[in-house]
């Protein structure tokens, strides 16, 4: 349904069931995908694709240009995946001559006021609570938790099934099934919980335990630890995706957390 009080650029591509409310805004070369719902007062700029059955909240912005100056007008991209919600006044940013694009994936909740800047990559089934902040070129992995007022520093990588604490400050890469609080941010144990709501038993939550016992309590620094941890425990695909994750960390993980 295409509501007579919104702005809809002649070029855009957009299903004949998406239903769009009053003084919304849809610029060309935008694509949405049929069942998905957009809010009055919403503004949709150049370049921005939404897949279906996405619910876009009143007052958000998707697909401005990016807040770097080294944009310089090229032709870029911010794509929203399957049954994402992005709730009021969210704003994401289109990529930039980096990467090209910006990403959220499917059945992602970005609650009110939360911000993901140019060339970011978001996981599926990823949870951003309220003013939660994603700095340019930051990524995070699938089933991420992360709290209200959280702030990720540029280039960031946060792994799988991780939870942040509210108002924490992201400033080293977080590894996959961890929660992390403190300040400075830190690592407050394993996600024992949500791992176990996804489906892990416990033999695979033991063993992602004892990894990063050796990484946090064995008094080893990391790439000790990371030796022994390869030598010692046995493969599996848990362990195996902390230690890539580790390896591919140019910026370092997090420490833990000492008294």
């Amino acid at each position: 349904m295409k509501q007579p009080l919104a702005y809809i650029h002649p070029d855009a591509k957009i299903s004949s069931s998406v239903v769009v409310d009053p003084f919304v805004t849809i610029d060309k070369n935008v694509e949405i995908g049929e069942g998905t719902w957009i809010g009055s007062n919403v503004t949709i700029m150049e370049g921005v694709r939404i897949g279906k059955n996405c619910k876009i909240f009143p007052g958000a912005v998707i697909g401005a240009i990016p807040q770097d100056l080294k944009f310089k007008g090229e032709e870029t991209l911010a794509i929203i995946g399957d049954n994402t919600t992005l709730r009021e006044y969210v704003t994401i940013n289109r990529g930039t001559a980096a990467k090209g694009k910006t990403v959220v994936g499917n059945n992602c909740l970005l609650m009110a006021y939360c911000h993901v800047a140019h060339d970011c990559v978001v996981g599926n089934n990823v949870i951003m609570s309220n003013s939660t902040q994603l700095a340019g070129e930051v990524v995070v992995d699938d089933f991420a938790i992360l709290s209200g007022a959280v702030l990720v520093h540029q280039f960031s990588h946060i792994g799988s099934h991780v939870m942040i604490q509210g108002g924490s400050r992201v400033t080293k890469d977080v590894p996959p099934f961890v929660t992390a609080g403190r300040d400075p941010l830190s690592f407050a144990g394993v996600n024992s919980i949500g791992l176990r709501r996804r489906g892990y038993n416990n033999e695979q939550i033991r063993d992602i335990q004892d990894v990063y016992r050796y990484l946090y309590q064995s008094g080893m620094n990391t790439s000790h630890a990371v030796e022994r941890i390869t030598a010692e425990l046995p493969a599996t695909k848990e362990r195996d995706e902390i230690l890539l994750f580790i390896k591919n960390s140019p910026r370092g993980i997090i420490k833990g957390y000492f008294e």
